[in-house]
């Protein structure tokens, strides 16, 4: 029997990953750098070619693409890439499909992460989830009954902007809080906290208390049955787990958080595989049209 494979593309600031998906599984990929100064055409020019030399190695059945942005999932328009100035209204979808006979679906980067943990990663049992991205950033991505949702110009699940304490929820739970409360990059400390550092140990518990307490906002909005954690951050998880999980239970209905999973993400290359999962979500889970009753 054929295996379907799939086009997933990650858009970055700085690098464009492309890979062959089949199976939850990369069997092709390609890696160059953003020529992020560069004018639009000339991205688009370097996309279609690279995207060229994974069509000539197998049948495909679709492209999905994460972008750093707000993405008009219907018409195919990514406005307002992150880092990449000429790209602030880029008629993406048109433009690939003009070139390649396949199928093309788009939406931001944290959504393709929720897509591809709900697809290929520990998401699978779950109807209702929500992959957060834990970088330099914090994004998130939201499926309900098996769907993404996505949102108006797939924007849902920016719980980063929500104003918190003195700043925002991104201050507090993305790499940020590190630098800006412990003037240290989260890997630094993540390899203190190894040694036993106590300020590290004390840097990391306090982020998981923030980020317990995200996640609370999280269960009172959404209820989830699951949360998966990505991003780099996501890597210190045995450090700030315990906080974490002890900001959680502060939560008022322990019935509901009796039943939430809550863990980091196992999913290598996430982003190629989430924008890879998002055409197999679209072509083969999406619930049919709902027929119109009459009155």
């Amino acid at each position: 029997m054929t295996q379907t494979n799939y086009i997933g593309i990650d858009i970055g600031g700085t690098k464009v990953h492309i890979g062959v998906v089949q199976d939850g599984q990369i069997i092709n990929e390609v890696r160059f750098e953003t020529s992020a100064q560069a004018p639009q055409e000339q991205i688009l020019g370097e996309l279609v070619r690279h995207i060229q030399l994974m069509l000539d190695t197998a049948d495909m059945a679709g492209i999905g693409i994460g972008v750093p942005g707000l993405v008009d999932e219907q018409q195919g328009v990514v406005h307002n890439v992150q880092n990449i100035p000429s790209w602030r209204e880029v008629r993406l979808k048109e433009h690939l499909s003009g070139h390649f006979a396949q199928p093309v679906y788009m939406t931001n980067d944290a959504n393709a992460f929720a897509v591809g943990e709900k697809i290929f990663g520990q998401g699978q049992p779950y109807a209702n989830l929500v992959g957060i991205t834990l970088g330099t950033g914090l994004g998130a991505g939201i499926i309900i009954n098996h769907d993404l949702h996505a949102g108006v110009l797939s924007s849902a699940g920016e719980f980063g902007c929500i104003p918190y304490l003195d700043k925002t929820v991104e201050d507090y739970c993305s790499g940020k809080f590190f630098a800006q409360q412990y003037q240290q990059e989260g890997g630094a400390l993540h390899a203190l906290a190894r040694t036993g550092d106590a300020r590290a140990l004390e840097a990391l518990a306090s982020y998981g208390r923030h980020l317990g307490n995200v996640i609370k906002m999280i269960l009172h909005t959404l209820a989830p049955e699951a949360i998966f954690l990505g991003g780099s951050v996501s890597h210190c998880y045995e450090f700030f787990r315990e906080a974490m999980e002890a900001s959680i239970r502060e939560f008022p209905f322990r019935l509901v958080t009796d039943r939430l999973v809550v863990a980091p993400s196992e999913l290598r290359n996430a982003a190629v595989l989430g924008a890879a999962a998002l055409c197999k979500m679209k072509q083969e889970l999406s619930p049919a049209t709902p027929q119109t009753l009459p009155l």
